[in-house]
């Protein structure tokens, strides 16, 4: 198995590996995303009551200790990261989103660095995007640019980019991913 995974990567970093090649790798299911936020308190609100995510654990401070948790944080984050604060929320499709709070955190430049390697933003899906946007600036969010249509006159497939209130770039999807791409190539 390892051996087949590792040529299927191999594959697909040299551009070989053509659409619908077979392989013996499946399709994974997306577990979390974690967020670091300045106030874990006023993010679980904002998640919980104007996105609807389920608490799954409440906030809770985590210590740098000798713990099964301690440990697993010491190895994520090294020594001497002393202390954290953190919550779990789910969304309605169990997709589970982990909330820290870190001392002394702070706001990137670029709360968009979509040159950066690495996750620039998540999206989150509703059949109100307009509704949701309200929402999402009314509680002190911001929204990026207008809801946009990506068949304009032929399917009701509708985006936009938005903020939190602590700057964490998110979209709103109006349909389903497989939905919204299942027209191929842009046109």
């Amino acid at each position: 198995m390892i051996i087949s995974n590792f040529g299927a990567l191999g594959r697909y970093r040299s551009g070989q590996r053509s659409k619908g090649s077979p392989t013996n790798v499946s399709p994974k299911t997306f577990s979390h995303i974690g967020l670091s936020v300045p106030d874990l308190d006023a993010a679980v609100a904002f998640y919980t009551e104007v996105l609807g995510l389920y608490t799954i654990m409440e906030p809770t401070e985590v210590f740098e200790d000798d713990s099964p948790i301690g440990v697993m944080c010491t190895d994520v984050f090294g020594p001497d990261w002393k202390s954290l604060k953190i919550a779990h929320l789910a969304t309605a499709d169990r997709v589970g989103i982990e909330i820290f709070e870190f001392p002394e955190n702070y706001a990137p430049d670029d709360n968009l660095g979509h040159k950066r390697h690495g996750t620039f933003h998540f999206c989150v899906q509703d059949p109100d995007v307009e509704g949701l946007v309200e929402k999402i600036v009314a509680a002190g969010g911001k929204q990026r640019m207008p809801v946009r249509e990506y068949y304009p006159g032929e399917k009701p497939y509708r985006m936009c980019y938005v903020e939190d209130p602590f700057g964490i770039v998110f979209e709103v999807y109006s349909h389903s991913y497989e939905l919204t791409y299942s027209e191929g190539a842009y046109s």
